[in-house]
């Protein structure tokens, strides 16, 4: 797995939930700017799907017996932004924004969790 990508991918999703989690403080809901950032972390996340599956089909493996874990999370990562960007433009409220922090915490999350699960980390 490429470590400087997922952590490259983690951060930028951090940031977008930061930035949607203030935009939600403030009561605005989703604008251009942040479906742009949902863009980028989109982008990083198809990358990553692309390099794990070269990856796996070349032959590198997970630690253990967990490549099938590896690869639900590997697939579901590009899907989570998309889907809370579909949810924030029926919801035009703060709460659209507030969807779209919580997707990106979840990318986030699923970032440490690949890591752990490529490397053989903690359970």
């Amino acid at each position: 797995m490429f470590t400087p990508l997922t952590i490259g991918l983690g951060a930028a999703a951090l940031t977008l939930a930061l930035w949607c989690g203030l935009a939600a403080l403030r009561g605005e809901p989703t604008k251009d700017r942040h479906f742009v950032g949902m863009a980028v972390v989109t982008a990083l996340a198809v990358i990553q799907l692309a390099i794990g599956l070269f990856g796996l089909g070349s032959g590198d493996r997970p630690s253990g017996d967990t490549t099938a874990v590896f690869v639900s999370y590997l697939v579901t990562v590009p899907a989570c932004v998309p889907l809370v960007a579909i949810v924030s433009l029926g919801e035009r409220s703060r709460w659209g924004s507030a969807t779209v922090a919580a997707g990106a915490l979840v990318t986030a999350a699923l970032q440490l969790r690949l890591h752990e699960v490529w490397g053989g980390g903690g359970g």
